[in-house]
């Protein structure tokens, strides 16, 4: 006899190997959970976006009229005489005897060793004045972020931020008198109190004036020293 085929449409499943049902009885591995990228940093992207701004450099009008003033003159005189001589005249008396001196005094004696002195000392002056900015009443102020180049560069004079700086200090109560000196690296402040207690006096101070100084936008911006007395008249 043959066995029953069974009802048509339906298939007998494959017989299992141990492996395959060890395999299908065992879970899934489940994957890690998708975690969403942290959003950029919008202050980093600022902080990147801008660039240290220094201070302008000056035009050195002065200095550079005082230079260009004495070699016009030093070098006009000599070039007058040195075509005089060549002309068939006699060197002028100035000449003979500056020719004179630099040939008969030792190198130790006073006057050449003013002389040198003083070369030595405008020599190192022009070299500074090549070599430094100048301008030094004026704060550069931060650039903007995102600036395309050329940078946006601005400059806050001392006295303009000395008087921000100080209408700040005038409005924290028990304050009568402030004064305020702006240098490059550091701010003094010197308040005179008619109430209130010095120490908070002092504390409410420092705060506004580092608050006012933070508005300020300043490239570098400058330690604040806070300093208090009492007034009683």
């Amino acid at each position: 006899m043959t066995p029953d085929p069974g009802p048509p449409g339906r298939r007998s499943a494959p017989p299992m190997s141990p492996d395959t049902m060890s395999s299908a009885n065992e879970p899934a591995e489940s994957e890690p959970p998708e975690r969403d990228a942290p959003p950029p940093d919008a202050a980093a992207g600022d902080r990147n976006g801008q660039h240290t701004t220094h201070r302008p450099w000056s035009a050195r009008r002065l200095p550079a009229a005082l230079v260009a003033s004495a070699i016009l003159v030093a070098a006009g005189a000599a070039l007058f005489d040195v075509v005089a001589v060549r002309a068939g005249r006699q060197a002028a008396a100035w000449r003979k005897h500056l020719a004179d001196e630099l040939a008969t005094r030792p190198v130790d004696d006073v006057w050449m060793l003013t002389g040198a002195a003083v070369a030595a000392a405008v020599g190192v002056w022009l070299i500074t004045l090549a070599l430094t900015p100048g301008l030094r009443r004026l704060l550069p102020l931060r650039s903007p972020p995102g600036c395309p180049p050329p940078h946006l560069r601005a400059s806050l004079d001392r006295d303009g931020a000395a008087a921000l700086l100080r209408d700040a200090a005038m409005r924290v109560p028990g304050v009568s008198t402030a004064r305020i000196r702006v240098r490059r690296h550091r701010v003094k402040a010197r308040a005179d109190i008619r109430f209130r207690d010095p120490e908070q006096v002092k504390d409410d101070l420092f705060a506004v004036l580092n608050e006012e100084r933070d508005r300020l936008a300043l490239s570098r911006p400058p330690r604040i020293v806070v300093r208090v007395r009492r007034r009683t008249v």
